[in-house]
């Protein structure tokens, strides 16, 4: 699904509003660690799991108690995770975005579910709504048996910013 982030969404959380959703404020490490890591124009975030309410949100696996179709609401609750990092560090500016390089999508599932592309579309599709052409990446779509705090999906991102 293309879409172009709409001109007159100044800010990352306007532009998110606009499609419907509300940006939670950027969660805090949950061990030592940094949320993000801001490299010359490149910035790096840790992985956001799902969360809603500030609570950890779609927990199981797929393929045992999670459908396809909560599984990808939960990649786009770990998106939403990544762009409340994303406006922590440009001060939410959306036109800070040159471009999102990767994200990589881990999918908590059983050894026989195959979907984690699938899975990890819900992740990508709100990267491309909300940022447009520049939200088109590179990805990686990783099962994996279990994830923190119970979590179906846990997503990771790196991003081109622009000059300040």
């Amino acid at each position: 699904m293309t879409q172009t982030a709409h001109p007159a969404a100044r800010s990352i959380s306007a532009r998110v509003a606009e499609l419907g959703l509300a940006l939670e404020p950027a969660a805090a490490p949950a061990a030592n660690y940094v949320p993000f890591v801001l490299e010359g124009n490149v910035l790096y975030i840790s992985g956001q799991i799902s969360r809603e309410h500030g609570q950890p949100a779609c927990l199981g696996r797929l393929g045992d108690n999670v459908s396809d179709e909560e599984g990808a609401r939960a990649a786009r609750l770990a998106a939403l995770g990544l762009l409340s990092q994303i406006a922590a560090a440009t001060g939410d500016r959306l036109d800070r975005v040159a471009r999102v390089l990767r994200l990589g999508v881990f999918v908590a599932g059983t050894p026989d579910f195959h979907r984690q592309s699938a899975v990890a579309n819900g992740a990508s599709d709100l990267m491309v709504q909300v940022f447009g052409e520049a939200g088109r990446h590179a990805r990686s779509a990783v099962g994996v048996a279990a994830l923190p705090s119970g979590v179906a999906v846990e997503a990771e991102a790196v991003i081109l910013l622009g000059q300040p």
